[in-house]
């Protein structure tokens, strides 16, 4: 999710940069292509992951360093005592509680320093940046929610996870008032120490129809 949103959002000083407007050419001509090809699998273009990942970089770039500051003053965190994955599962119920896709609020200890995140548009390690890229958006979102609709250890797994299934809407404040509207899960895989080392989401849609919402205005 911290992806999807990030190419379509940025603060006015990224809007004029001349790369954005590149890579917004890029992926509007990608979705054009897209829909030329109805036999086209679900597959992410590398174009489209590297204009995810440029903008990005970008509003992190424009970032302040206090709203870094504030964040861990403000930021929850939880005691040592996670012993098993049925806790990692009671504090994720908690941080979808906290509605943490819309509103930046998540539990970081349960994370891994260097964890790995992931959706169909862009992939990078590192919590604190994860928790940057949710919070740059959360000003940008309108009547958002994420309604969780089942979580549940893992089975069959040679390792330790925990499988969420989410809805999530929300529209964003731009001129033409897109609607995002995804359903996906997450899957978290833990370490021997039950901390999360890899956070991935997967879509009901592909990564150009969910880009393509962005682009279409609400009725």
């Amino acid at each position: 999710m911290a992806g999807i949103s990030c190419f379509g959002l940025a603060n006015p000083t990224v809007y004029h940069h001349r790369s954005f407007f590149r890579r917004l050419h890029a992926v509007r001509c990608a979705l054009d292509n897209h829909h030329h090809n109805n036999n086209q699998k679900r597959t992410t273009p590398q174009v489209l992951k590297f204009a995810v990942t440029g903008v990005t970089e970008l509003l992190r770039l424009f970032s302040s360093s206090d709203e870094d500051k504030n964040r861990q003053q403000d930021e929850i965190s939880i005691s040592d005592s996670v012993s098993g994955v049925d806790d990692v599962v009671t504090v994720l119920k908690s941080d979808y509680e906290n509605a943490y896709f819309v509103t930046g609020t998540f539990t970081s200890a349960i994370y891994v320093e260097d964890c790995l995140f992931e959706d169909p548009t862009i992939s990078f390690r590192g919590t604190e940046l994860y928790s940057r890229n949710l919070r740059l958006l959360v000003p940008f979102f309108e009547s958002p929610s994420i309604r969780l609709q089942k979580i549940e250890k893992g089975i069959n797994s040679k390792t330790n996870t925990v499988v969420a299934a989410w809805k999530l809407r929300t529209y964003l404040k731009l001129p033409w008032r897109p609607l995002i509207s995804i359903d996906g899960s997450t899957i978290y895989e833990l370490n021997d120490e039950f901390k999360i080392i890899r956070h991935a989401e997967s879509w009901n849609v592909s990564a150009l129809e969910a880009i393509g919402q962005i682009f279409t205005p609400s009725n």
